[in-house]
């Protein structure tokens, strides 16, 4: 079966399916995007960690269900999903010990500073009280752009697209987690797009950075 590939009515505006080639530029954009949509460099220095965990399923173990959006040859955002969930699962309890060993001994080596720190403390003692829920047997999806491409049509035709492949792999349902503030704008545009959000907690990650709140939410859809 052919992957689908879409042009939109700009001609210099393309969705296509992952190549191995582009890699490095979603490892990159994963991180120049961390933090709300600008570079993660001012809330956690290592690079190479964040997209480890945050990109290295998706580019390495299921590369099928990615899709980049791309401009004048550039990769400029992507779409990353999952539709093996059990295969996420394996790949997370191998993945955590070894990402948890390398930072140690960057904190042995000095490496990080005290930001570096306070995230990696979050992580360990946080971030899973701050997870909203997810539902079981469920594929999911990432979507991550630079701002200044970050329009709805771009997510829109590669969410389509995704969307299209898991019905036809046979997945029951798909989620999404997004960082949004308190506002019900954002789960009323999910719930007009024919999605539902389920659950919804408060982060604290980025406390010290903003003077708003921040909240991850989860929305599934359907497919059957």
């Amino acid at each position: 079966m052919k992957p689908l590939e879409r042009k939109t009515a700009k001609a210099n505006f393309l969705t296509r399916p992952y190549r191995p080639g582009d890699r490095d530029a979603i490892r990159n954009l994963c991180c120049e995007t961390g933090f709300l949509g600008k570079p993660i460099d001012e809330v956690f220095s290592d690079r190479k960690l964040f997209a480890d965990y945050l990109t290295g399923y998706y580019t390495d173990w299921e590369p099928e269900s990615a899709w980049v959006g791309e401009v004048d040859g550039e990769v400029v955002g992507y779409l990353t999903g999952c539709k093996r969930w059990n295969l996420n699962k394996i790949w997370s309890a191998a993945i955590i010990p070894k990402l948890l060993g390398r930072a140690t001994v960057q904190l042995l080596r000095r490496k990080y500073d005290d930001k570096d720190k306070k995230f990696l403390k979050w992580i360990l003692f946080k971030a899973w009280r701050e997870a909203p829920v997810i539902p079981k047997r469920a594929g999911h999806f990432h979507f991550n752009a630079r701002k200044e491409h970050r329009r709805l049509n771009m997510m829109r035709d590669l969410l389509v697209t995704l969307l299209e492949e898991m019905k036809k792999a046979g997945v029951p349902r798909i989620y999404g987690q997004m960082t949004t503030y308190e506002n019900k704008r954002s789960d009323q545009l999910f719930e007009y797009l024919g999605w539902k959000v389920i659950d919804k907690k408060k982060v604290t990650k980025y406390e010290a950075y903003l003077e708003q709140d921040i909240y991850l939410m989860t929305a599934i859809k359907e497919l059957k």
